[in-house]
């Protein structure tokens, strides 16, 4: 019976069926779909549906460089006495941590080998080669970088000779929210000891200090200390706006939760925003996506005991009157944790 069907089935549809040659490739159906700004996968499985990842086309296809990297010792979330201490953290994929260079202290141009996808953190960064001594090293990766450019660190004594001033009138005519591409900022504070004159091109991924950057700009990896690591603006999409800077003192930085607060102007600063912008808009869509990258399930405060949740306990769904808090006590939504006012922040952000 069977091979009566088969025999059927091929004199049927014999005349149609074409042989594929030798060497012909075989087309398969995409199962996934990439339009520069997300991908998406096409609902074999439930939790394909709702899936979407932010584009990696123009990112290395292939691992870091392994000198730039240490590896990730996991604690699943407990301390040195076997303890949780942070809950819903534990298993994952194993990990690298990419060592990014924050300080920017190597003088000279660089230029860019690739951009690179880091598990370690939201942002894309690129590694740079030092084009006189051949360093490499890793930096975040801001919008409109392409392998290939040449960037620049303005940090280190070498490249800046003397104290320089932000000139105001040299703003840009553009937008205050696009970092001005493709021009110079020279200043007679600017000097070599040799007495030649030092020019710092404004374009994006070039670091220097606040006081040579002009204000309106848009800069991230913003420092907290005189010639200290970057510590604001590092997240995908992250930028801040210099609202005031000085040749001596403190500079004023507008960060994107409306804060402003007070840096000091010696402080490092990358000018252009950071990118993979789209990250906040991704959807992992299943549980198991959780579990890959190291979150473990988290149980609802209402659906535990007494002792368990000040939510916990009750007939039906009963959170005893109380206002929405964890599980030590402490107010979830909108309570006021800090104890003292920061007195470098000149206006906090905007609350609900």
């Amino acid at each position: 019976m069977f091979r009566q069907a088969i025999q059927r089935a091929s004199a049927a549809f014999g005349s149609r069926l074409r042989p594929l040659a030798i060497g012909q490739p075989v087309r398969r159906m995409a199962n996934t779909t990439d339009d520069g700004q997300f991908k998406s996968w096409k609902p074999l499985a439930p939790t394909l549906r709702q899936r979407r990842m932010t584009s990696r086309k123009e990112l290395h296809k292939g691992g870091p460089v392994r000198e730039l990297t240490v590896a990730k010792r996991r604690t699943g979330g407990r301390n040195n006495t076997g303890r949780i201490t942070c809950r819903h953290r534990g298993g994952g994929a194993k990990r690298r941590i990419r060592l990014v260079d924050f300080r920017r202290k190597e003088p000279g141009p660089q230029q860019v080998v690739r951009l690179e996808y880091d598990p370690g953190r939201s942002a894309h960064i690129a590694l740079i080669k030092h084009m006189s001594t051949g360093k490499l090293s890793y930096i975040l990766a801001p919008v409109g970088l392409k392998a290939g450019a040449v960037v620049q660190s303005y940090m280190s004594p070498e490249s800046v000779a003397a104290e320089t001033p932000a000139d105001s009138a040299e703003v840009a005519e553009a937008d205050s929210t696009e970092v001005p591409g493709a021009q110079e900022y020279t200043s007679e504070g600017l000097k070599r000891k040799t007495g030649t004159q030092q020019r710092a091109t404004l374009d994006v991924g070039n670091c220097m200090p606040l006081k040579m950057v002009p204000i309106g700009s848009v800069v991230h990896n913003v420092g907290l200390h005189p010639f200290g690591r970057a510590q604001l603006a590092r997240s995908a999409g992250a930028a801040a706006q210099v609202l005031f800077t000085a040749p001596t003192g403190l500079a004023q930085i507008k960060l994107a939760s409306g804060e402003i607060r007070r840096v000091p102007v010696d402080a490092c600063a990358t000018l252009g925003r950071v990118g993979n912008a789209n990250h906040k808009h991704e959807l992992l869509g299943s549980a198991g996506a959780r579990r890959r990258r190291g979150w473990r399930p988290t149980v609802r405060g209402t659906a535990m005991n007494t002792h368990d949740h000040p939510h916990g306990g009750g007939r039906g769904k009963s959170k005893g009157n109380k206002h929405p808090r964890s599980p030590w006590g402490k107010l979830a939504k909108g309570g006021k944790t800090r104890l003292k006012p920061n007195s470098m922040v000149v206006r906090a952000r905007p609350r609900r």
